[in-house]
C-alpha cells in the first residue's frame, strides 16, 4: 500500500518542533499504539495527545487505523521523506561549498 505525504518539509519541521510530538514519534518507533497507551506516560490529557497526533497526521508523519472502537497510530512509511530530501539537498550544498573553498585554498 502506497502512502503519500500531505505536506512538505515545512510541515514536518513545524510538527517536530514540539517536544511532546517528538516524544510521540519516539514512542511510535516501537510500533502502533492507541491514544490511551501513548498518553499513559505523558503529563497531558488524552484529548491533548489526540490533538498532537492530528498535527503529526496532517504533516504526514503518522497514520491512524481503526481497530474496533480504538484508533491505532503508527509512523507513516514515507512520512519523513520530504524532510529527509530537504536535509540531503542542504547537506549536498554544504559539501559542495566546502569543496569549492578547499579547492580555492589549495590553488593559493
Amino acid at each position: 500500500m502506497a502512502y503519500e505525504t500531505r505536506a512538505g518539509p515545512d510541515a514536518a519541521l513545524s510538527a517536530l518542533a514540539d517536544p511532546t510530538r517528538r516524544g510521540l514519534i519516539e514512542q511510535l518507533r516501537s510500533g502502533p499504539a492507541p491514544v490511551a497507551a501513548l498518553a499513559a506516560g505523558l503529563p497531558i490529557s488524552r484529548p491533548a495527545v489526540s490533538q498532537h497526533l492530528k498535527v503529526l497526521n496532517d504533516a504526514g508523519l503518522v497514520v491512524a487505523e481503526a481497530k474496533g472502537a480504538r484508533r491505532y497510530y503508527r509512523l507513516a512509511p514515507e512520512g519523513a521523506a520530504p524532510l529527509l530530501a530537504w536535509l540531503d539537498a542542504m547537506w549536498d550544498d554544504a559539501l559542495s561549498s566546502f569543496q569549492t573553498l578547499a579547492e580555492q585554498e589549495a590553488a593559493r
